[in-house]
């Protein structure tokens, strides 16, 4: 994706009349993910039971006159959806129902995403970045990438970024600081309870933090409530984290494209084995964006503390694997 072509950016977002979606479709139109001078073409994507819904948003989208948008269609046939696309934001994702156990989940929703990796490994362009934000995204990712035979595994992602921007939120009104000036902030592993926001190498103004954080307050507070964060918010709000989702979404896909000069974050990505993670896994690591890629920083010493943490999202998602493997 060249920086600021006329061409459009053909953008495919799934689940689209969803809340999540509701959010990230004014951003992207807005040029929050792209740039302010880069025009988007827009795909709404849905099962056809929520076309008419996504077509509502649709009407809203073009009532919103974006100067950048050069087109928006609405769709429920998959393999139309991805042809040509630059990037993809799989929103859409079948939640867990009463009474159902995780490994259902994950079957109900591995089908979903069986397919879409076929019509992106179909259709869509050379330089395709696909990110998943659909839970068990971690898998669902690595899912979708295994359908996409042909297309280089390292294009599919999941969104951490989400665990990472709360981590920050917290660490910053504990510190009394602007969250903006922590760096070499971490989250290991999966989208789930096992993930684990690391401190260890965070920094202000080049100082590191860890000593002035109570190690109580770490361990037993702040690791479980970033990883529970979503739950919280439904308790208080009584529905999803909709818009901070879609924020991490826009966040992650902005710096994938352009770069993080240098800074660290946090993406999941396939593994090639670093930190002794099990290849193939989509493990969140620290990243720094770079030329269009994400490059994980590598050579950090790991306590026996780190270890046991990322060992234990090694273990969780190669049981969720096994399961997924079953659809293949």
């Amino acid at each position: 994706m060249s920086h600021h072509s006329s061409t459009p950016v053909k953008v495919v977002v799934t689940g689209a009349a969803g809340n999540i979606a509701y959010s990230l479709l004014w951003r992207i139109a807005s040029g929050d993910v792209f740039g302010a001078d880069q025009p988007v073409e827009l795909t709404l994507l849905e099962i056809p039971a929520a076309v008419r819904a996504a077509e509502g948003t649709a009407m809203e989208l073009h009532d919103s006159a974006f100067p950048l948008v050069t087109g928006i269609n609405v769709s429920d046939d998959q393999f139309k959806a991805f042809e040509g696309a630059n990037a993809a934001f799989l929103v859409g994702a079948k939640p867990r129902g009463k009474g159902e156990s995780r490994a259902d989940m994950l079957t109900a929703n591995g089908k979903i995403f069986v397919e879409q990796g076929k019509a992106i490994n179909a259709g869509a362009a050379d330089d395709i970045r696909v990110l998943v934000v659909g839970n068990p995204a971690n898998t669902n990712a690595r899912i979708a990438a295994k359908a996409a035979a042909d297309v280089p595994a390292e294009r599919f992602n999941a969104l951490m970024r989400l665990d990472q921007n709360r981590a920050l939120s917290m660490l910053g009104q504990k510190l009394e600081v602007p969250s903006s000036t922590i760096e070499k902030m971490v989250v290991w592993g999966n989208h789930s309870d096992t993930q684990f926001p690391d401190v260890t190498f965070a920094e202000v103004g080049g100082e590191k933090i860890a000593d002035k954080l109570d190690r109580d307050w770490y361990v037993d507070e702040f690791i479980p409530r970033v990883a529970k964060r979503g739950g919280e918010i439904i308790e208080v709000r009584g529905k999803s984290s909709a818009a901070s989702a879609a924020s991490a979404a826009v966040d992650h896909m902005r710096d994938w494209v352009n770069g993080t000069d240098g800074k660290w974050t946090t993406a999941a990505l396939p593994s090639t084995g670093q930190y002794g993670v099990e290849e193939g896994l989509l493990f969140g690591f620290p990243v720094i964006g770079r030329d269009g890629k994400w490059e994980v920083v590598e050579g950090l010493e790991i306590s026996d503390f780190q270890r046991e943490r990322i060992d234990k999202n090694v273990e969780a998602m190669r049981g969720e694997w096994e399961i997924a493997s079953k659809l293949f």
